[in-house]
């Protein structure tokens, strides 16, 4: 259910309604639009509810939503989330393109890949410190090191860090250091670990599960939003079906739904979507010509030394060939690609 503010309401009767939600046991969330305000009402609701609420002053109309997702869906919010980080805004009219290595590896790999992806016209790095494997006795990651050194990255190049969480008891460490904080496709369903980033108020890229449907990921977007965090990204990876030519199968429809359903920003993942590097560059434009907000591509230095998903990830003169075929894609559709403007 939605509260529809009218548009001359005051912050009394906003706090008034906010009030009365709690003593009848729900929770408000605030939703401020530049046409209109709306609190989206997130408990067991009643038949009755619509009618007291209608009562109280300032309110324009109450309009119960069968969706059980309330405060990712487009009614709560008709306007697209933007999530801005640092000078990059995610979800508006820039493509935006986050680049660099599945796993940091050693300094020279990283520095030289983020140097590398800056260059061709990235606006984030993408490293990470804490790797899910499906074998333990694959490499998982430098930890901490791991971070400073994508710290150190950031520092030098000037570009955002993005970088997974594995762990509720991680999420403090990884937010000492990540722009972004990524919660993989195995830990969507990790409820725990989804209350603890969005608590932290930092913006969250959420992956999809490998087998979820895009109800249960947009169930999996609400813990973080209900923890007050409204800097949410999605990001489509792929999902697991019967084909096993490809890692994943890419699910492209996704982004149009995702948009048509949702006010959050999606990226999409070729890189995983299909595990094979020559697959890439062509499932990423059609992900802009879908409407993808953005795109998240693995690079490597020496792809075929990599200690993480080497077969999917790019050289870094197949990542600029791979912008420069995105380019004119992105400007069909009406996007912008900052980062390959700045580059230029």
């Amino acid at each position: 259910m939605i509260v529809i503010m009218n548009p001359q309401s005051t912050e009394k009767e906003i706090e008034a309604i906010l009030e009365r939600l709690k003593q009848l046991g729900l929770a408000g969330h605030l939703s401020r639009g530049v046409e209109r305000t709306v609190i989206g009402v997130v408990g067991k609701v009643f038949p009755e509810l619509k009618d007291t609420l209608e009562l109280l002053a300032g309110v324009d109309d109450v309009v119960p939503i069968s969706r059980p997702f309330k405060l990712s869906c487009r009614e709560f919010c008709p306007e697209n989330t933007i999530v801005r980080v640092g000078n990059v805004a995610i979800g508006g009219d820039d493509l935006v393109v986050m680049a660099g290595p599945c796993a940091v590896e050693t300094r020279q790999q990283l520095m030289d890949t983020a140097r590398a992806v800056k260059a061709a016209g990235a606006s984030i790095l993408r490293g990470g410190a804490f790797k899910p494997s499906t074998s333990p006795y694959q490499f998982r990651g430098l930890g901490d090191d791991g971070l400073r050194l994508l710290a150190e990255a950031r520092e030098e190049t000037g570009l955002p860090v993005i970088t997974e969480v594995m762990a509720p008891g991680d999420v403090e460490l990884v937010a000492r250091y990540a722009d972004i904080l990524q919660v993989g496709a195995r830990n969507m369903q990790n409820f725990i670990l989804l209350d603890e980033v969005g608590r932290t108020g930092k913006p969250v890229m959420l992956k999809r599960g490998m087998s979820a449907t895009i109800q249960e990921w947009l169930l999996s977007a609400e813990y973080i939003l209900a923890q007050g965090n409204r800097q949410l990204i999605l990001c489509e990876r792929g999902i697991r079906t019967f084909e096993t030519y490809t890692r994943n199968t890419f699910d492209l429809s996704a982004i149009p739904v995702i948009q048509k359903l949702s006010h959050l920003p999606v990226i999409a993942d070729p890189s995983h979507g299909t595990g094979k590097w020559y697959l890439v560059s062509p499932m990423a434009r059609a992900a802009v010509a879908a409407g993808a907000h953005g795109l998240m591509i693995e690079v490597h230095p020496t792809p075929d030394t990599a200690l993480k998903d080497g077969a999917q990830s790019l050289t870094f003169e197949n990542f600029e060939k791979l912008m420069a075929a995105v380019s004119p894609v992105a400007a069909a559709v009406g996007k912008k690609m900052e980062g390959l403007a700045r580059s230029g």
